[in-house]
């Protein structure tokens, strides 16, 4: 596995199942992951709302008393609501697009600072759906596709620092875990959007966390030092098609 020995990275969104995934594969690369979710257990060693300037400005502070710097981003932390733009209400909206555009904004903001002290790595988990549409996903795709969209901006900003900052955006597809039952569970026919879900993807199955986890921990060793600025569909063929 890629090398993170002596690296510090935050995750947001560890209680997650792709979250998880990542502080487990940021571990077994030699890492140090700090585990952060809405609250902490469940995967996460301590609290951190990505939707709140003061939690990062908090969390950002600790990790500089602690380390005194950063190596490494993960901003892991998503939400996905089903809901078409007739039937997406203005309070979801905003919702969905504080957790998934303004908190990964934040994470990159107060984060960058730190990143800056010795270089370092910042990984957006974007998805599939910020690259391509959805009629039942509206705010999901909106946000993600800010995402990808920020990550560039980052990536540009970060390029003219030396040492330098990178940034990468991650686009999954469908991976086992909660959201994709959530988004399921949120239609008419659960089972059949699940089976319906699996059947748009060439490869004919659902991505598996630690696959995601896997791209994360490259991206953010030093293995992938020329890359910034990208997207990373990890999505069984799915935009191939």
């Amino acid at each position: 596995m890629t090398d993170l020995k002596d690296k510090i990275v935050l995750v947001t969104g560890a209680g997650g199942a792709i979250g998880s995934a990542v502080v487990a594969a940021i571990r077994g690369a030699g890492g140090t992951a700090i585990a952060t979710d809405l609250a902490a257990g469940k995967g996460a060693d301590r609290p951190l709302d990505v939707t709140l300037e003061s939690d990062w400005q908090r969390a950002v502070a600790e990790v500089e008393s602690q380390h005194g710097r950063l190596d490494g981003l993960v901003n892991a932390a998503g939400i996905a609501i089903v809901g078409s733009i007739e039937k997406t209400d203005f309070a979801t909206w905003k919702r969905v697009i504080s957790v998934n555009l303004d908190g990964t904004f934040l994470g990159c903001k107060y984060a960058f600072p730190l990143l800056r002290k010795k270089g370092g790595a910042i990984v957006n988990l974007s998805s599939v759906l910020a690259l391509v549409g959805s009629s039942n996903l509206t705010a999901y795709n909106a946000s993600k596709g800010g995402v990808s969209l920020l990550t560039k901006s980052v990536a540009l900003n970060g390029a003219r620092y030396r040492p330098t900052v990178r940034c990468n955006a991650v686009c999954p597809a469908f991976i086992e875990g909660a959201m994709v039952d959530g988004i399921a569970d949120g239609t008419k026919n659960p089972q059949a959007i699940h089976q319906r879900l699996i059947s748009d993807i060439p490869i004919g199955r659902l991505g598996q966390p630690e696959e995601v986890a896997k791209l994360c921990v490259y991206l953010l060793s030093d293995d992938a030092s020329f890359i910034t600025g990208a997207d990373f569909p990890i999505d069984g063929g799915l935009t191939a098609k």
